[in-house]
């Protein structure tokens, strides 16, 4: 299987971090967004909607957006729970992380740390600081009472949301008022097989 992916992306990493943590084989093809290679005709082809992750398995068949991607990997693995509450759950976690964490944190980063925090976009960075910090606040109740967020065991909703909550810093939020998202942040960072963010 091939995975085209940025990898100081944090919607890349996850998959890429998943991978090493379940030792999938693949080969990565590191995919400049700056420069619009998702957007060739041979991209296009692969996924319409022009983004990156995405996965393409040894048929050809591909697969984009990154939990959806992270579901099809950790199928039949100790990450997702068999139990169909516990898998609504992490499904639950997934879909906060894409529209109530990502939005706000990733683009922040983004901002500044692709765009260099250009002046046309300092307001629309300072507005997403809001959403960030409420998104932590939802992290750090849940991991104040639990290990992981989805009880005691990792699993792909730790994964999906520690991609951009561990690089959080880099979009300008403080992490030192949030201990329990710090602790958690150490016990995936001590994981068999953990690889960092290049």
């Amino acid at each position: 299987m091939r995975i085209y992916g940025d990898i100081k992306s944090g919607n890349c990493y996850k998959i890429k971090l998943l991978t090493a943590l379940l030792n999938i084989e693949h080969e990565w093809i590191e995919v400049d967004i700056l420069n619009n290679e998702t957007q060739t005709d041979a991209f296009i082809a692969k996924n319409p909607n022009g983004k990156i992750p995405l996965l393409e398995l040894n048929d050809g068949s591909c697969l984009s957006e990154s939990n959806a991607i992270l579901n099809y990997l950790a199928a039949d693995s100790e990450l997702l729970p068999n139990d169909r509450f516990m898998h609504a759950l992490v499904l639950q976690w997934q879909f906060f992380e894409q529209y109530s964490h990502e939005p706000y944190i990733a683009v922040a980063r983004y901002i500044a740390k692709y765009l260099g925090l250009p002046d046309d976009r300092k307001a629309d960075y300072e507005s997403k600081q809001v959403g960030g910090h409420k998104a932590l606040r939802v992290m750090e109740n849940q991991l104040s009472q639990t290990p992981y967020l989805v009880g005691d065991k990792l699993t792909i909703a730790d994964i999906s949301l520690y991609g951009y909550t561990h690089v959080a810093h880099e979009g300008g939020f403080d992490l030192s008022s949030y201990p329990a998202i710090l602790a958690w942040l150490d016990r995936i960072k001590s994981l068999p097989n953990y690889i960092a963010m290049e």
